[in-house]
């Protein structure tokens, strides 16, 4: 195990989505995408309290309109399906239709409760699914070759070009608590939220309320703060399944431990958030904005999401360009309270700006700095206590071939 910065959390080494007690996944190939694995499953062993958030694009898919619809009952799921290829998205009636006899095969197959079954889809818009193809992935569900973590991963992926994942162990009422993720996003990404899947899961006990609020707040910090390309999608979603299998005192905001649980549920969210900026499309470097001396954390995130979603700050990146006139620009139409006679800005350890006029510094020094594969811009309003960070990628000739392709 490899300890983290706060040092009640450690990481698993290749720690994944079933790592917590009583977690299974696996994945198959239907046929919905050319030789690569396109149907996945995670399935709690017990009914698990779950939680949600999803995309604010106004088209939402029938697949989250289901998966909302289960989690109204009583606030619990179990088995999770997800294909990839076709998004399920802009089908209208039939959608709609073809996402509730997903989760209704998926009940009769793992003998769970219909409304403890979420679906989810990502891939092409305006296609419905074919329903020979996701019945076909229903049925291999229970067959043991299909069975791993790592094909979970795999299964839900389109453009992504690696899996993400990671788990965590903490002392929580002297139990072992573990949490473990998984993820899905390389294009698309601009939460409030974009093509991005994430599932996590715990063994720790979590009274639903709680774990629905912990999650929107953990939410806004990590998965709300990546951009690759300032699209949102119409089928994101991230949920959390606690199944209670440790058997700790129920954790509730009263709870001595609450907060670090929500701690440690931050922590695998961020660097869920982090991987899959990592792997924008076409992308070769993370970059983080750092944003500090902001009057209010609102502030602070309006301009960490404006410099990391400006395309020229993209593309200077990309090109090694200490060009910081674009990031002062970016900080300026944030739409923020800013007063740029107070802005700093550094590149790395390199400063650039301070109160709002040029430094003199080496450009061949910060071109060097710009070329390692991660990038730290730091913006400093000095105007009060609130800081964030932001994270995502370069802009590069490969993601316009990726996407001007994407269809064919």
């Amino acid at each position: 195990m490899v300890k983290t910065k706060k040092h009640h959390i450690d990481i698993i080494e290749n720690g994944n989505v079933t790592s917590p007690k009583g977690f299974s996944a696996g994945g198959v190939h239907t046929g919905i995408r050319k030789a690569k694995l396109d149907f996945g499953w995670l399935h709690s062993d017990v009914p698990a309290t779950a939680a949600g958030v999803y995309t604010v694009n106004a088209f939402q898919a029938p697949p989250l309109k289901v998966t909302q619809q289960s989690l109204s009952v009583d606030h619990a799921l179990q088995t999770i399906v997800v294909n990839s290829g076709i998004a399920n998205a802009c089908t209208g009636e039939q959608g709609m239709e073809d996402a509730l006899q997903t989760r209704k095969w998926v009940s009769e197959k793992m003998r769970v409760n219909e409304h403890h079954v979420a679906v989810a889809s990502t891939g092409l818009i305006g296609v419905t699914l074919p329903m020979e193809k996701i019945e076909a992935g229903v049925e291999a569900m229970t067959h043991k070759d299909n069975m791993s973590s790592d094909r979970f991963e795999q299964a839900i992926l389109t453009t992504d070009t690696v899996t993400k994942k990671i788990a965590i162990k903490l002392k929580i009422d002297g139990k072992e608590i573990t949490i473990g993720g998984a993820a899905k996003g390389s294009g698309m990404i601009h939460p409030n939220m974009a093509t991005m899947l994430a599932y996590i899961t715990t063994d720790a006990n979590v009274e639903a309320e709680s774990l629905q609020k912990a999650l929107r707040i953990v939410t806004d910090h990590t998965f709300n703060m990546i951009t690759v390309d300032g699209d949102s999608s119409t089928n994101d979603t991230v949920l959390v399944l606690a199944n209670g299998l440790q058997n700790n005192h129920p954790l509730e905001e009263n709870h001595p431990q609450w907060r670090l649980f929500v701690e440690a549920l931050q922590f695998v969210s961020q660097e869920l958030a982090k991987q899959i900026a990592r792997d924008g499309e076409g992308a070769t470097k993370l970059i983080q904005v750092n944003v500090k001396g902001a009057p209010t954390i609102e502030t602070a995130r309006h301009v960490g999401k404006a410099v990391i979603s400006s395309n020229l700050v993209k593309s200077a990146v990309y090109g090694a360009d200490p060009n910081w006139g674009r990031v002062v620009c970016a900080v300026g139409y944030s739409n923020q309270p800013v007063h740029p006679d107070k802005v700093d800005v550094a590149l790395g350890d390199i400063h650039v700006v301070k109160g709002g006029l040029p430094l003199l510094f080496s450009e061949e020094e910060a071109k060097a700095y710009l070329s390692n594969d991660d990038v730290h811009i730091t913006i400093n309003l000095n105007d009060g206590k609130e800081s964030c960070a932001a994270w995502g990628c370069d802009l590069t000739y490969d993601y316009v071939k990726i996407n001007a392709s994407y269809r064919t």
